[in-house]
């Protein structure tokens, strides 16, 4: 298990809505900036909106708080690597990254498949100081490409892990992959950590849920999380993650400082969720991916 792993933040903070631009950016700079004083880990991409000029002005007024940073990086070349990451880290003014969320399609996602050259490349960036570990991004899509791979010995001593949505109404690795990353003891990053919003709006309110199926299971988890006598759905949620021995860190994105406060709350003193919850929510997990998540198309959940 490498020291990454083990010392990143319980709850990282997401940063997709720091590039709202309808928000006024001093609020959003505000936003980071009480991030930075929580001491925790943040995760971003220059794909989101201009999150990266407003972390860039939040980082410049107090560098020495800037956070450790997990950022997407990949796409379908491995040639793309290297550029993708500075127009990351360029920007933010940073000499390299902490952690590197390979995302991976078309000749980069085959080669990774088949043990080929990205993994030398992916050695000769760590080389050089531009990242220094490495997470795999999974899809229910994708989960193959991870499974095959990771049977195949491939990512081993160059990738330290998996991330992937995982929260009470997502899990976003196929049942094949979950079982095998859950028996290897593989360390995981859970994303989307309370998926989307409370779960009675998503399950109340017509439109909270961006898609009909996360309606449908807020109809079934609702009376779970009702059960629990659990007050909060962010507290809950992440209790939820952190019940996976496997899990690191939860990741969750607002642009709220209350928001931000309550995910931060809820990281403080983590206990697992009561075992039978657990399992209850991981059964209807293991029946959507079957029914739903293994038949959708890419990028449609």
């Amino acid at each position: 298990m490498t020291k990454l792993l083990t010392d990143i933040s319980p709850y990282v903070y997401g940063t997709t809505r720091l590039g709202d631009d309808k928000l006024p950016f001093a609020e959003r700079v505000a936003v980071a900036r009480s991030a930075m004083d929580a001491d925790i880990w943040f995760h971003t991409s220059h794909t989101y909106g201009d999150a990266l000029k407003v972390l860039r002005t939040a980082f410049d007024e107090e560098r020495i708080k800037v956070p450790k940073l997990i950022v997407k990086i990949g796409w379908t070349h491995v040639n793309e690597l290297r550029d993708v990451i500075h127009q990351n880290i360029d920007p933010l003014g940073l000499d390299g990254l902490e952690l590197g969320q390979l995302c991976l399609s078309g000749a980069l996602a085959d080669d990774y498949v088949n043990g080929g050259k990205c993994y030398e490349v992916f050695e000769q960036i760590k080389r050089e100081g531009l990242v220094k570990h490495y997470v795999l991004e999974v899809f229910p899509w994708t989960s193959h490409i991870a499974l095959k791979a990771l049977r195949g010995g491939y990512p081993q001593g160059i990738v330290d892990g998996y991330i992937f949505y995982l929260n009470p109404l997502q899990r976003f690795a196929s049942n094949e992959l979950w079982h095998e990353l859950v028996e290897r003891n593989e360390p995981i990053i859970a994303m989307r950590t309370v998926s989307g919003g409370n779960v009675h709006r998503l399950r109340d309110v017509p439109g909270a849920a961006w898609k009909e199926y996360l309606q449908q299971r807020a109809v079934e988890v609702a009376p779970i999380f009702e059960r629990s006598g659990i007050q909060n759905w962010t507290e809950f949620c992440v209790r939820f993650g952190h019940s996976f021995p496997q899990v690191r860190a939860t990741v969750g994105s607002t642009s709220q400082l209350e928001r931000l406060q309550e995910f931060l709350t809820a990281a403080q003193h983590i206990q697992p969720l009561p075992e039978d919850i657990v399992k209850e929510i991981s059964a209807l997990q293991t029946r959507w991916s079957d029914e739903v998540d293994m038949k959708a198309e890419a990028w449609s959940m």
